[in-house]
């Protein structure tokens, strides 16, 4: 039993240290792995103004039963910036996320390259599946952040391709003309 647990401390102890060299690497290339390649960092005051908006948003959500209220804020690429709140259901397959609001707002405006989007809740959530998704189809690149309600602290940002590894595409056809 003892040398078992000898056994198992090492290959956790040389696990850890492959991390670490792993995380050094990444640490010394020009940019960071979960920005898209052509990427410039989002200004720190953008962000702050994406993570108010998103919490403007959330006051707004119709959530009766859950009591949880999330909010959004997408920036596209033209840099406007679109919000969404969680609107609930009694029939809880028809409940609109944050995110698909938001993106929408923009899909109706004809906005369609985004750029970041925050999501803030009174728990930090991550994007679900049908929003990854629904999002993917439009900008696979998308820089996520998650946050709170009530303060500015964010984790992010995460690339939605990193998300959605395996995302489902098909071939686009052309418009008729």
């Amino acid at each position: 039993m003892v040398a078992r647990h000898s056994v198992q401390r090492k290959t956790a102890r040389s696990v850890v240290l492959h991390l670490v060299r792993i995380i050094a690497n990444e640490r010394k290339t020009s940019k960071p792995m979960n920005q898209p390649l052509d990427a410039k960092p989002l200004d720190p005051s953008k962000l702050l103004e994406l993570v108010a908006a998103a919490q403007n948003a959330a006051l707004s959500a119709y959530n009766p039963y859950s009591k949880f209220a999330v909010g959004c804020a997408l920036l596209s690429k033209s840099g406007k910036i679109y919000c969404g709140c969680n609107i609930e259901n009694a029939s809880y397959s028809v409940t609109i996320c944050a995110e698909r609001v938001a993106a929408s707002q923009a899909i109706l405006q004809k906005d369609m390259q985004w750029d970041s989007i925050v999501v803030v809740s009174p728990e930090r959530v991550t994007i679900c599946g049908v929003c990854r998704q629904f999002l993917h189809e439009f900008s696979p690149e998308l820089r996520v952040w998650s946050g709170y309600l009530d303060n500015p602290d964010l984790i992010g940002p995460v690339l939605l391709n990193a998300m959605l590894p395996a995302a489902m595409t098909l071939a686009r056809k052309p418009a008729p003309v």
